[in-house]
């Protein structure tokens, strides 16, 4: 167990946010800490759902997100949307879906046990701050968490849209710069290295 935990935070419109979270896991289950590994507004379809729940019995993996995206009313062009398909649903400001809201708040519920817990030394709450950005939780909440947080819990916090709130209150704060990205030339995510 750590003697200190800290808050980190990956944010940024560039690519590698999960994929720096799951790298720590993998470290910290290297190095004999207990994880648990919650990721929101995604569901069990990405890879890594195949692999990391088998590597240890010292890892935790859950998910509260559905098999569909969500985005505010006006934020994607008309051919992400066409591109997307059924695999989105479109939400004006100020009011996400009702199902989704409490999907996320029982994320919540199992975050604030799984931090306090006293089981784990490592807690990642994988697109928690996408969460947020949609207001699907709260900053209060989100404070709450990162507050109540015991000494020795290292916590991690991913996703886009990190608020200035956040930036401040956390330790670390990794920016994910996109400065390339294959999507923009047409190519759909790649199971195994996107998804």
């Amino acid at each position: 167990m750590p003697e200190k935990g800290y808050v980190q935070v990956y944010t940024g419109n560039g690519k590698g946010k999960t994929t720096a979270a799951i790298g720590l896991a993998i470290r910290a289950l290297g190095a004999g800490l207990k994880v648990c590994f919650l990721q929101f507004m995604k569901s069990k379809a990405y890879s890594e759902h195949n692999i990391l729940p088998s590597i240890s019995p010292d890892l935790t993996m859950l998910t509260f997100g559905k098999p569909y995206f969500i985005a505010l009313e006006g934020d994607l062009s008309p051919d992400q949307l066409a591109e997307l398909g059924d695999d989105v649903v479109l939400f004006a400001p100020g009011n996400p879906p009702a199902d989704y809201i409490e999907l996320v708040r029982q994320g919540v519920i199992t975050a604030q046990k799984a931090i306090t817990g006293g089981i784990y030394d490592l807690v990642v709450l994988d697109e928690i701050v996408v969460a947020q950005h949609f207001g699907l939780v709260g900053w209060e909440e989100l404070l709450a968490l990162i507050v109540g947080k015991p000494d020795n819990v290292e916590l991690v916090l991913t996703g886009r849209y990190a608020s200035s709130e956040l930036v401040e209150k956390a330790d670390l704060v990794t920016e994910m710069v996109e400065v390339k990205h294959y999507y923009n030339k047409g190519v759909s995510a790649r199971p195994g290295f996107d998804c």
